[in-house]
């Protein structure tokens, strides 16, 4: 069997999935699969996702023409873009999630509640949809930059991911996520629900340390990292959470096109010291646009390490202890400006 009927019955596959679930009903949804540099494989025009047969899968160049039989879906232009756009993605699933569509019918924005869930999608936002299929690619795109699963409001939800089954999982990770807050809203007695605004979180997000710069830095400049350091040992919540958990480790970033790397050394949630060591315990790398990302606030780096814009080197399990300090830090690096 070669590569293109391997990913023909995956396609499949992953239709029936989404449709067992529940994920995709009636003739909504199409997927798409990378086959190689030049084509990709994606659902036809009209077709039902749980009733896939490999003639309803078209094979496309990256112009958008047809390679041997078949209509392709309507939304080839916003598949083919995130091909081009993101060469690391393997697999695009776009559907109509019933609660997804839902929630978002009412809010910009979904921030999970679960630790879990918070690591793997992150804040999920919406972008306005006047026009049965996507049109105006280059918005999905640019939120795609910051979160690998972006809602499409009046329309549905878009994922990319290495794989299709990757994909398919943050699709149904996020309408599970809106169902419990649905459900969770139903233990409220005499109260109106708040889907998914995050507020447990407003305070750490937004509290603003009273050290914070109002001055610009170089990104990965000495000057921004002494800054970095200056304003986490003045923060009394940082020094509280690093105490309670007892946060002795070594944390070192590292810019992926320079190769810049900074270590910090913390005991009890206090930077001691901060130096090059690339063997730190734990290593973050990622490109400038991601870090850039990160420090504009546009990105939870947890979030971008599981969805894999950025590189953990060493142990996710140990490191997540240190949750609280570590996103306390994260918020504290943001109000060091960049330029």
């Amino acid at each position: 069997m070669n590569n293109t009927q391997e990913l023909k019955e995956k396609l499949i596959e992953t239709g029936r999935l989404l449709w067992d679930k529940g994920l995709v009903t009636g003739f909504n949804g199409n997927l798409s699969v990378r086959v190689d540099a030049n084509t990709i494989l994606i659902t036809g025009t009209g077709t039902c996702l749980g009733r896939l047969a490999s003639q309803d899968v078209v094979l496309l160049n990256m112009a958008g023409e047809v390679i041997g039989e078949g209509k392709s879906s309507s939304e080839k232009p916003m598949h083919l873009e995130i091909y081009k756009n993101f060469p690391q993605v393997g697999a695009v699933v776009h559907t109509h999630s019933t609660y997804t569509n839902g929630y978002f019918l009412a809010h910009p924005s979904f921030l999970p509640k679960t630790f879990e869930a918070k690591f793997y999608l992150g804040e999920v936002k919406s972008i306005e949809q006047t026009t049965p299929s996507v049109t105006e690619v280059a918005p999905v795109i640019k939120e795609l930059k910051n979160n690998s699963i972006v809602a499409l409001r009046n329309h549905g939800v878009v994922a990319m991911a290495p794989d299709l089954f990757r994909a398919f999982v943050l699709i149904q990770e996020l309408e599970e996520q809106i169902k419990m807050d649905v459900i969770a809203g139903g233990y409220q007695k005499g109260t109106v629900p708040i889907l998914g605004t995050g507020q447990e979180d407003l305070s750490l997000k937004r509290g603003l340390s009273p050290f914070a710069s109002e001055k610009k830095y170089k990104l990965f400049s000495q000057e921004q990292i002494d800054e970095i350091v200056r304003i986490v040992n003045s923060d009394g919540q940082m020094q509280e959470l690093g105490k309670k958990t007892a946060m002795n480790m070594d944390l070192a970033v590292c810019m992926q096109e320079t190769g810049d790397i900074f270590s910090f050394k913390f005991e009890n949630g206090r930077i001691t010291s901060v130096g090059k060591d690339e063997k730190a315990e734990f290593l973050i790398t990622a490109n400038e646009a991601i870090w850039r990302a990160v420090f504009n606030r546009e990105i939870d780096p947890f979030v971008a390490t599981t969805q894999k814009k950025m590189n953990l080197r060493g142990d996710f399990a140990r490191i997540s202890k240190w949750y609280a300090p570590c996103s306390r830090i994260f918020q504290l690096w943001t109000q060091v400006r960049v330029e």
